[in-house]
Parts: C-alpha cells; sequence; structure tokens
C-alpha cells in the first residue's frame, strides 16, 4: 500500500476550540448541544444521552457549530493513565437525531478535513492509532495544574502517511464496521435490561401479578405454577401496602457491602502484566495485574461518581472509589441489582466537595422483600438473560481488542486489508 506523507495542518480545512456559554438564556444566545470529553464515547455511537445543553452567544454558535465526518479532540484535563488528546468522530446519524445544533466544550476543539485529500475518518482512525501507542501524550503539558493538549504544535509537526484514497475508504470502512458491530452488542444488552428492568417494576413495584389475583384474574403471562407463588391480597406496612407474606427490610438484609480497594498498579489499556479489568464508579476505568474478587459482584460509585450501577465479572478489580454489593446465598442477586438500580442513590450523597455514598446510607435502604420462593423464580427468569448480555458484553470486549490491535497495522499499511479480514474472522469464530 503506497503511501505519502502529508502534514495534519495541511489536511484542516478549519479547527476551533469549543464553547461551554451559559446554563440558561441570555440576550443573543443560540441553545445548543455541547460535546464534552465524557461523551466522545456517546457522540461516536451517533447519541446525545446525557449531552448537556447550553446556552452560546450568536457570534460564536455560527462559527463554531459542528458538522458531519469533523473530529473531535480533548485538549484539556485527562487524567492519570488517560492524557489528553482523545478523539471521536462524527457521523450523519448524530446530526439527522438531534433537533439543536451541536458544538464541542471548551476544552475540545473540531478538526475538519479537506475531503479532497484525505477520508476524514481514515484520519479520525490514524490520530486514535497514536492516541493508543503514546505518541498524542508527548504533547501534553501539565498548566496550573490541568493537563492540556499542545494542539498547535501537535498539527504543525504530526506527519500523516496517506495511502491512496481509495485504499483510506476501505480502512475506515473495515474499522467502522466493527465499530458497529460493538455499537450493536451494546445496544441489545440495553434493550435486555430494559426487559429485565420492567419484569423487576412489575413484580416488586407495582405488584401486577398480586393486583391481578386479588380482582380474580390471570396474572397476565404467568404460567399457572409461577402465579401459584404470589398472594392474591395486601397488608399494610410501613411503606403501605404489600403483598401478604412479603415484609419491609433494608437492602444489607438481602446482601453485605464492602468498599474496593487501590489497585498497585494501573494501565490504561490490557498489557501482558496489567490486563485484569478495573471498576470505578463510571464503570471500566482500565486494567490491573490481579483479581481482589472470585465471583460476580454488583459495583457502584462510592466516591465522585454516583448513580452508576455496574455487574462485574471475575477476574476484577474494584477500586477505593465504589462499593461493592455481595448478595446473599438466599437472596436474588438480579433482584439486589435492580432494587440498587431504583435507589435514589444522589439523594443520599453526604459530601461537601465531592459527591460520598457510605456502606451505612445505601445498605440502611428500605424496600419490599418478596418470599424466598419468589426471589429464586425471578433469578430462573431474568438470570439467564443477564447470561445473555455476558456474553454479548464478552464479544464486544473481543472485537475492541481486535480492532486495536489491528488499528496501528492497518493504518501505517503493514497488514492488508484481506489479512485483517481474515484475522477477525479467525479470531471471532475462535472466541464466540
Amino acid at each position: 500500500m503506497n503511501s505519502s506523507s502529508t502534514l495534519l495542518r495541511s489536511l484542516l480545512v478549519e479547527t476551533k476550540d469549543g464553547e461551554w456559554g451559559q446554563p440558561e438564556p441570555f440576550d443573543g444566545s443560540v441553545e445548543m448541544a455541547v460535546i464534552r470529553g465524557t461523551d466522545f464515547e456517546t457522540a461516536k455511537k451517533s447519541s446525545l444521552e446525557g449531552v448537556p445543553v447550553r446556552h452560546i452567544a450568536y457570534k460564536a454558535a455560527g462559527r463554531k457549530t459542528l458538522q458531519a465526518f469533523d473530529i473531535l479532540i480533548e485538549t484539556a484535563g485527562g487524567s492519570k493513565g488517560k492524557p489528553t488528546g482523545k478523539t471521536t468522530f462524527l457521523r450523519p446519524a448524530l446530526f439527522e437525531r438531534s433537533v439543536l445544533p451541536i458544538t464541542c466544550a471548551s476544552f475540545a476543539r473540531f478538526l475538519r478535513i479537506d475531503a479532497t485529500r484525505a477520508d476524514p475518518e481514515f484520519v479520525y482512525w490514524y490520530l486514535q492509532s497514536l492516541y493508543l501507542s503514546g505518541v498524542i501524550e508527548n504533547y501534553q503539558v501539565q498548566h496550573t495544574g490541568i493537563a492540556r493538549f499542545q494542539f498547535t504544535k501537535f498539527a504543525d509537526s504530526v506527519e500523516i502517511d496517506l495511502p491512496p484514497m481509495d485504499e483510506q475508504v476501505k480502512v475506515s470502512a473495515f474499522l467502522g464496521a466493527i465499530e458497529n458491530r460493538i455499537s450493536l452488542l451494546g445496544e441489545t444488552n440495553a434493550t435486555l435490561e430494559t426487559i429485565a428492568q420492567a419484569l423487576f417494576k412489575s413484580w416488586f413495584v407495582d405488584f401486577d401479578p398480586v393486583r391481578a389475583k386479588a380482582e380474580g384474574l390471570e396474572p397476565e403471562g404467568l404460567d399457572v405454577a409461577t402465579a401459584a407463588l404470589f398472594p392474591c391480597s395486601f397488608d399494610e406496612s410501613a411503606l403501605g401496602g404489600i403483598p401478604r407474606g412479603w415484609k419491609v427490610g433494608s437492602l444489607s438484609e438481602v446482601c453485605s457491602i464492602s468498599s474496593g480497594k487501590r489497585p498497585s498498579i494501573r494501565s490504561d489499556i490490557p498489557i501482558d502484566y496489567c490486563d485484569v479489568p478495573l471498576f470505578g464508579g463510571a464503570g471500566l476505568m482500565g486494567y490491573t495485574s490481579n483479581s481482589l474478587f472470585q465471583s460476580p459482584k454488583i459495583v457502584t460509585g462510592r466516591v465522585g461518581t454516583l448513580g452508576k450501577v455496574h455487574v462485574a465479572y471475575p477476574p476484577f478489580w474494584a477500586s477505593d472509589n465504589v462499593l461493592v454489593l455481595h448478595p446473599e446465598a438466599s437472596a436474588s442477586f438480579s433482584f439486589v441489582l435492580h432494587w440498587l438500580k431504583s435507589i435514589d442513590v444522589i439523594a443520599l450523597n453526604r459530601g461537601s466537595t465531592q459527591p460520598l455514598l457510605t456502606q451505612r446510607d445505601l445498605g440502611a435502604q428500605q424496600g419490599v422483600i418478596p418470599t424466598q420462593e419468589v426471589l429464586q423464580k425471578f433469578e430462573g427468569v431474568v438470570g439467564p438473560i443477564y447470561d445473555q448480555i455476558r456474553l454479548q458484553e464478552t464479544k464486544a470486549q473481543t472485537l475492541t481488542q481486535l480492532r486495536d490491535t489491528l488499528l496501528p497495522r492497518l493504518i501505517s499499511g503493514q497488514l492488508r486489508l484481506p489479512e485483517a479480514k481474515a484475522t477477525t474472522e479467525k479470531i471471532l469464530s475462535e472466541a464466540i
């Protein structure tokens, strides 16, 4: 694959820093969706879920409205193991789904590539390869306590090896196809989780089977044996009417709660001696060298990020900024998981300078605890759903690692597309 070396700066039609604006409207302001560095993964999937809406001065809004095929690069912030300079790519679907114009936050900037000289998505993948290899980190400096990316120096010194345009497009399409498969697996899991959550709400919040039986009706969607597990009347309790024979209890009655621990070593990507998933309050935050648990656990943020709930499968390590829930043997793992998801943990925040959730406060939360038979049945129905979710997550992890392994070799031309496709199919057939 013949290629020519081209300075990044020469490929740019336009590049500007983003805007943060104001939370409320003001004279001459425009309402815009503002993509932050923390939204890069979401935006890459052509979604604006969780992206804040801000009000930007009209003059700035006109100059900094994003377009399809723009590349965003984070220019400030970062953290240990996650330097500035990470990128995301904006596909047309993102703009088709948005009712608002879109810009990026002030700690990021957009890069608009001359599409007559280079495929914008190929340039994105090239920059992503530089980030994963650590090259981009060389352009990071500490300034007043904040890590900043030296974009001007970067754009004026980094040369991109560009193969012929048709090869660029083919490489982009191949990597994009892997990315789409990863996204599709995530969407499938979201659907499965919605199904499980709906069943939890029906059985343990709305008490639909009990209400149906109380009215002399057959519970919808339940076989005779399952319906027989539910009572046909209610008792009064501190939480109002609850199914007869069930009880009000605390979360700590069905699980024990502990804090995670600080790992001795951490890597942003899996490497030979550091490939055990490390979970933080926001989910997977990197990798470490040892496993802290040998059975599945439920983790949620303790310090900093609160409100996100994750199931972690061994081997894994839970960082010291999370709480770990260990469901009792007599309880349903899935029941504890969905009970936790239903709790407004933000309201339990005790932190002043940063959010804090204590074991005591979380464990003291009250809820309705059904009979052992109902718990077992719920696990029997929902457990297989989470088995499927885990399988999909494994597929996504395999694809992600494969993509990141193939990326530098494809971009550099060391690996031909037919070989990459053959490798992909071989690994997927062996791992899935």
